[in-house]
């Protein structure tokens, strides 16, 4: 089993070589791919030296598996060079995920669809991600009709660049902006850029994808606002359903549902926040309550880590679906 880590260096791609040794992945070859600018810089990772390669020599090794986190330019480029050699590729940017030809997957959701023929596989938005694992058993359950979802997102979504613009802020120092605004002590309410509908793309990622994951009949609208936090995404959701729910029945299902850990004693104050989260794989679900102000609705808070199973968890668990079947 040859793998490859597309974007080894990045903090996504760190996270990802955490989270395959973590999960004990069956690898003989480990393959470090980053940009030119990084070819030749040596890694240690589990008590071995890699040196960096480009992505030319790493399609040439013809890897088993490649898992990307290097933007979707350089998927839209690479990814379909390394399908040429067999290689199936899981992609973390958004290149691939509105493809109608290729399958957003969420492991624990859909991985059931995934099949030899896939050899370009998209990994869904962070903030996708922790949404749908939460809806996904109430959909089924009660028929989500409309889901109303207001995102307080992490610097680490925006990368390194944006840790070091907060780390500056609270030392006094001036640098390098990740963002058109301070972000300490401060919430901006745009997360990547704006669309001609006025929402940004990261409110329509959370729209569109949804509707691909689940159910395209089911209505979303979104918010996202970059906060001050490294910890992880938080976000308050409001489901509307078709059919009336019981709440002791929505915390049962939600507690009994794989990847998720129920939060939601308010009596102790315990409720998902991310300074907890951070690190971890589930998604972590509280504050679930009734909306007093109309029929079958649904207030709750999520909180994930956006660089586990946001991001590389997610990849590794998809990488682990199609080595079971290589």
């Amino acid at each position: 089993m040859k793998v490859a880590v597309v974007g080894a260096t990045g903090m996504v791609g760190s996270v990802m070589l955490e989270v395959l040794a973590e999960q004990q992945f069956p690898f003989t070859e480990l393959l470090l791919v980053a940009s030119e600018n990084s070819v030749g810089k040596k890694i240690t990772y589990q008590g071995k030296e890699y040196a960096v390669v480009g992505l030319a020599a790493a399609v040439a090794a013809a890897p088993d598996i490649a898992i990307f986190s290097a933007g979707g330019d350089t998927s839209l480029q690479w990814a379909p060079r390394f399908a040429e050699k067999g290689t199936v590729v899981i992609d973390n940017s958004s290149a691939w995920r509105m493809d109608p030809t290729k399958k957003l997957i969420v492991p624990e959701i859909n991985g059931h669809l995934l099949s030899k023929e896939d050899l370009i596989i998209a990994n869904p938005n962070c903030s996708t991600i922790q949404l749908v694992m939460v809806l996904a058993p109430l959909h089924r359950k009660y028929g989500v009709k409309r889901v109303v979802v207001s995102t307080y997102q992490s610097i680490t979504g925006t990368g390194v660049k944006a840790v070091q613009q907060l780390q500056n802020e609270r030392a006094g120092v001036e640098g390098e902006m990740a963002y058109k605004y301070p972000i300490d002590k401060n919430c901006i309410p745009q997360c990547d850029v704006f669309l001609d509908n006025g929402y940004t793309k990261e409110e329509m990622k959370l729209t569109n994808e949804t509707k691909k994951i689940l159910d395209p009949t089911i209505n979303v609208t979104a918010t996202a606002v970059r906060v001050p936090v490294v910890g992880g995404h938080s976000e308050a959701v409001n489901i509307s359903f078709e059919n009336e729910f019981d709440l002791q029945e929505v915390r049962a299902l939600l507690s009994q549902t794989p990847g998720i850990t129920l939060q939601d004693n308010t009596a102790a104050y315990d409720y998902p926040m991310p300074r907890f989260a951070e690190g971890k794989d589930d998604v972590f679900v509280g504050r679930i309550r009734r909306d007093e102000s109309q029929a079958n609705t649904l207030n709750l808070w999520i909180v994930a880590d956006n660089l586990r199973k946001g991001a590389a968890t997610n990849a590794v668990q998809i990488a682990k679906l199609v080595a079971a079947s290589i």
